[in-house]
């Protein structure tokens, strides 16, 4: 579909104002201009359609970076562009769709990017400030160079991304690995080969090292006697992502929340495994559980939790266990309360994002460490072709709740214009 642009449109009507004018009034300067400027509209407009045409079955290559992390301004790479351009026009990429940090919450999203001339390939910058997923349709366009005209040329593309929250900058937490829960794992002897060696580690026996296996992966490995079951520490981790859904839409205050809670677990994760590689985690939200036992796992549990949305509160009940349990929750966790109660005396390490500067209940004397406000501006939306609803411009308070634990640590966040 030829496509005449605001600017083409106030240019016609003022050529054809022009035009008609001087012809009443005999003008022939104005005649010559109105004409000139009618007849370069003309021209642009036959070989616009003559060349987006024959490009109609072009099929472009749009490698979009995995994994996708808010605030990185990372670049998606589009290809296959080889294209005979005519003079005064540039080939456009452009991606419209929208940006989800919810379920519910449905964000429109406009990115456009050009080719230079003589080039083949064209970089699309992305710099989603929070988390959530994009659903995108990217389509090549002829544009020319007035910006009169856009046809589009070549065949859509469709894209599905997970978008991470950026990362979380903060000290490491330290854990007793004796107050994990233990897991003694049971292995078959057919599969001794797979289960009963492991990479060497420091303080083991220099004649349990398999040599032969050691060889042909160029990694020391010893063995491990089917006889000596090894106890491994169990960790386990609540993500209460409870608080408004369904009719009542989270607000930006809640979403940026959500996302500051979905960092900290995540780094949570990452630094205990990086010092503990034998932890096993054990990791439930209102309505999904993950078992993570390598970096593998980790990675694979991340992208899904960028799409992890807010869910209505409900009853629950855990197992009766005295190891320590891992919360992670926001302010519009209404319920909390309630819970921390419920696990008395079970030991709690509680990791609350709330609101930086509410009226409300503050934290206990418990509480371990208080950070900078993490700030999120609406601005932010706007200059990386975000568009926000109107109501998301309005500030709507949070008011912090009362948290006690035998940990706590709290994250501000505050969203700004």
């Amino acid at each position: 579909m030829v496509k005449l642009t605001p600017t083409g449109g106030v240019f016609l009507v003022i050529a054809l104002v022009i035009l008609v004018r001087s012809l009443l009034g005999s003008n022939v300067y104005e005649i010559i201009l109105s004409s000139a400027s009618l007849l370069l509209l003309l021209f642009l407009g036959v070989v616009g359609v003559w060349k987006s045409k024959k490009q109609k079955h072009m099929e472009p290559g749009w490698i979009t970076p995995f994994p996708m992390t808010a605030v990185s301004a990372e670049e998606s790479i589009i290809t296959g562009l080889k294209f005979p351009m005519p003079f005064f026009f540039r080939l456009h990429f452009v991606v419209r769709g929208k940006f989800s940090p919810a379920v519910g919450v449905n964000f429109p999203v406009r990115i456009e990017t050009s080719l230079a001339r003589g080039e083949d390939t064209a970089k699309l910058t992305f710099n989603f400030p929070i988390s959530g997923v994009f659903h995108g349709k990217g389509q090549l366009r002829l544009a020319d160079i007035f910006g009169f005209f856009s046809f589009p040329c070549g065949v859509e593309q469709n894209k599905s991304v997970n978008v991470r929250s950026s990362p979380f900058f903060g000290n490491k937490i330290f854990i007793n690995a004796q107050t994990g829960a233990e897991d003694k794992r049971t292995k078959q002897s057919s599969d001794e080969e797979r289960y009963y060696m492991r990479q060497y580690t420091a303080g083991d026996r220099l004649r349990d090292i398999n040599w032969k296996s050691s060889e042909k992966i160029d990694m020391l490995i010893t063995r491990i006697s089917p006889e000596n079951q090894e106890k491994v520490s169990r960790i386990e981790v609540y993500f209460r992502n409870y608080g408004p859904c369904g009719a009542h839409s989270p607000s930006l205050e809640a979403l940026w929340l959500l996302d500051r809670a979905k960092s900290r677990l995540a780094h949570f994760l990452r630094s205990i495994l990086e010092e503990h590689s034998s932890f096993i985690f054990d990791v439930r939200s209102a309505n999904a559980e993950w078992r993570i036992e390598n970096t593998n796992h980790l990675d694979e549990f991340i992208e899904e939790l960028a799409s992890v949305s807010f869910a209505a509160p409900q009853n629950e009940s855990l197992d009766a266990s005295k190891s320590e349990l891992y919360v992670f929750t926001t302010a519009c966790d209404t319920g909390l309360p309630g819970f921390l109660m419920g696990c008395s005396p079970r030991p709690i390490s509680l990791f609350i994002t709330q609101p930086a500067e509410t009226t409300g209940f503050e934290t206990t004397e418990l509480e371990a460490e208080k950070s900078e406000p993490q700030v999120l501006y609406r601005t932010d939306f706007l200059k990386n072709g975000i568009i926000l609803k109107p109501g998301m411009f309005l500030r709507k308070p949070i008011a912090k709740i009362y948290a006690a634990a035998s940990r706590v640590e709290t994250i501000s966040t505050e969203t700004r214009l």
